[in-house]
């Protein structure tokens, strides 16, 4: 199945309530949650994009990290979500499902006027 490719503001618009979302799901780090973005659709974010997100989140408190020793490979950084961060993916969430309604009912749709 080939990616589909979204513009890149819808994706920054959902990406930091998305990386809060996954590592609320349990500790992981960093690829892996690019991979479970990309495994639900919405596509590739590299560790360009992904990273300093990940690095601003620790240092606003959302976010706690850990280094752990590798299965045979480097180590990695493992990410957790704080309570404020818990608190802040609860408040994102409800925001969310508030704004995608509303753009959807009163203007996304609606058919155009001929």
């Amino acid at each position: 199945m080939e990616e589909r490719t979204w513009p890149s503001e819808w994706l920054r618009g959902v990406l930091g309530a998305a990386i809060l979302a996954i590592v609320a799901d349990g500790e992981t780090y960093g690829y892996r949650i690019g991979q479970r973005i990309s495994e639900a659709g919405l596509g590739t974010v590299k560790g360009g994009t992904l990273y300093p997100i990940l690095n601003r989140f620790e240092d606003e408190g959302l976010l706690a990290s850990s280094w752990r020793e590798g299965d045979g490979g480097p180590g990695r950084k493992y990410y957790s979500v704080t309570p404020s961060g818990a608190d802040t993916l609860r408040t994102l969430r409800t925001d969310w499902r508030e704004f995608s309604t509303n753009a959807t009912a009163a203007i996304l749709g609606k058919e155009p006027s001929p």
